[in-house]
C-alpha cells in the first residue's frame, strides 16, 4: 500500500525533473521501492522493538519528535543503498544522483510521515488482556 502510493506520487515529478525516460524511471523507482519495502520491514521491526524495549510504548503511541527521527533514519539508510543504483541505472553524475536521491528521500520522508500517522489512526495497535 505504501510503496504503490509512493510510486504514483513520486514517479511523475522524477521523470519531469530528471529527464530520464518514462519506462526507465518507472523501472528504477519500482526497484528502489522493492528495496525500500525490504528495508522497511527490517527497519521498522528493529525500531519498534527497540522503542518498546526502551520505553514500553507501542509504535502507534510514538511522539512527534520520535516520528521525525524514525522517518529520517529510514530514508537515510535507503539513501545509502539507492545512490549507487540510481547512478548506474541513469548514467547521471554522482552530484546529480545525490541531488535526485536527496529529492526522492525528502519527498518520501514527507510522504512516510503522513502515511504512518494515517495508518496508525486507521489501524491502531490494541492490547489484548
Amino acid at each position: 500500500m505504501f510503496e504503490t502510493g509512493g510510486l504514483l506520487l513520486i514517479t511523475p515529478p522524477f521523470i519531469w525533473l530528471s529527464g530520464v525516460a518514462v519506462v526507465d524511471s518507472f523501472v528504477l523507482l519500482a526497484m528502489v521501492a522493492l528495496i525500500a519495502a525490504v528495508w522497511n520491514a527490517a527497519y521498522n521491526t528493529g525500531f519498534d522493538w527497540l522503542e518498546h524495549r526502551l520505553t514500553g510504548r507501542a509504535a502507534d503511541q510514538r511522539p512527534l519528535k520520535l516520528r521525525i527521527l524514525h522517518a529520517t533514519g529510514f530514508e537515510t539508510g535507503l539513501l545509502l543503498v539507492s545512490l549507487p543504483i540510481i547512478a548506474v541505472w541513469t548514467g547521471m553524475g554522482w552530484w546529480e544522483v545525490l541531488i535526485a536521491d536527496i529529492g526522492l528521500a525528502v519527498a518520501y520522508t514527507i510522504y512516510a510521515f503522513f502515511f504512518n500517522i494515517a495508518y496508525d489512526k486507521w489501524f491502531p495497535i490494541t492490547t489484548q488482556s
